[in-house]
């Protein structure tokens, strides 16, 4: 076997300028291609449907950065206190963590959280709706997940920071503002060590009081685990909405065909949730993972300890698993998207991703049937990011 895969026929900008495209390049060439990441270090790229999701599932690769080789990751540096979340665990501590957290995510429990979504999305449209045009993202796909989320955890609406703009420091990083990240970072830090002690002193009916109940009732949770853990709800609970809700939509005006038949009957649109994500889900690749030991893929053997990310966007476009790929289908019957996952570590807040995503679509297309875009296509802007997929913004008219 290979040791290593050829030169790959992609380099790290074509990932971020036409993703798409680059990966049906990678998964033509090879099963696996060794290439500079973003820090400049190896990554390998998977990039196959089935590759992807046996290896999403695999125990040998670890999410764990003990695992990594000396010298082969660096990352972004996070204290304890927000690093020792999910995205960092194996098996038992994130069966564990996983367990307590889960119960706020149960189908039941989210569909409990309908009409308060529904409320919410209605107000952000009437918000705009006299002005007959908006920026999507920043008026109504970010604010939504962020008020959601933000009422689970129980974040008080009088201290609500701007979230977003932390989170665009961290995933899409400005170049020209070095000092951004680590200024989110430490800023992020502080608002949940304060909210963790307000919550002890004054506890509420909600998530994070119910999380500080459990480690203060015993060794369930450590003080690390509990402020990281806080975080990561918030994070990726906003995160991969806000992107899924801004692609959908980008999507439909893409199909004016498509977007008309869901106005028309938008029950179709839960299904067609599954197919926004897809066909432009919120993260082009799976967080990074180390094997704990040499592993095959088709002719190519990767060593353990390296770095390896598995494509999420590339398997959901691949041929061999999915008919015309490339083409936007809301009926498509061959479903099975990885978007959010596979395995233990699937996204632990879909369902209520996928409602969110539900609401904000069918609540659009009702309140604004005439929506197209406000500029050209072409001037439409992504992050600057290998990993997430998200609109800059969707200004539209109405």
């Amino acid at each position: 076997m290979d040791t290593a895969s050829p030169d790959p026929p992609v380099d790290l900008p074509a990932l971020v300028a036409d993703p798409h495209a680059a990966y049906a390049r990678l998964r033509e060439a090879g099963p696996a291609h060794r290439m500079a990441g973003p820090d400049g270090l190896p990554i390998w790229i998977v990039s196959r449907y089935e590759d992807v999701r046996r290896l999403l599932a695999d125990p040998r690769l670890s999410l764990d950065k003990a695992h990594r080789a000396p010298g082969n990751y660096r990352g972004f540096s996070l204290p304890p206190a927000l690093d020792a979340n999910l995205l960092n665990m194996d098996p038992p501590d994130h069966t564990r963590i996983r367990r307590l957290v889960s119960k706020a995510f149960t189908p039941g429990r989210v569909e409990g959280m309908r009409p308060g979504i529904q409320a919410r999305a209605d107000r952000l449209l009437d918000a705009v709706a006299d002005q007959g045009h908006a920026d999507l993202v920043a008026s109504y796909a970010a604010p939504l997940p962020i008020s959601v989320i933000c009422d689970l955890l129980g974040v008080p609406h009088d201290s609500r920071p701007d979230f977003r703009t932390w989170t665009d420091a961290l995933i899409a990083p400005d170049p020209a503002d070095p000092g951004a990240a680590k200024q989110a970072v430490a800023a992020m830090l502080a608002y949940f060590t304060r909210l963790i002690a307000d919550k002890r002193r004054a506890p509420g009916d909600d998530l994070l009081t119910d999380l500080v109940g459990v480690h203060d009732g015993g060794d369930a949770l450590t003080e690390d685990e509990l402020t990281s853990l806080a975080f990561l709800i918030l994070f990726a609970g906003y995160e991969n909405t806000v992107q899924l809700i801004g692609s959908a939509v980008l999507a439909l005006l893409d199909h004016p065909e498509q977007l008309a038949a869901l106005r028309d009957d938008p029950a179709r649109i839960r299904d067609a949730v599954e197919e926004f994500a897809r066909y432009d889900g919120p993260a082009a690749l799976a967080i990074r993972r180390f094997p704990t030991e040499e592993i095959a893929i088709g002719g190519v053997v990767i060593p353990a300890g390296e770095t390896v990310m598995l494509s999420l966007a590339s398997a959901n476009r691949d041929p061999a698993r999915f008919a015309d790929p490339d083409c936007l289908d809301p009926d498509r019957h061959d479903t099975g998207h990885l978007a959010l996952g596979h395995g233990i570590h699937y996204c632990v807040g879909a369902p209520l991703a996928r409602l969110e995503t539900q609401i904000a679509v069918r609540t659009l297309l009702h309140r604004f049937p005439g929506l197209e875009l406000d500029v050209p296509r072409d001037a439409l802007r992504w992050r600057p990011s290998i990993r997430a997929r998200g609109l800059v913004a969707l200004p539209v008219r109405f």
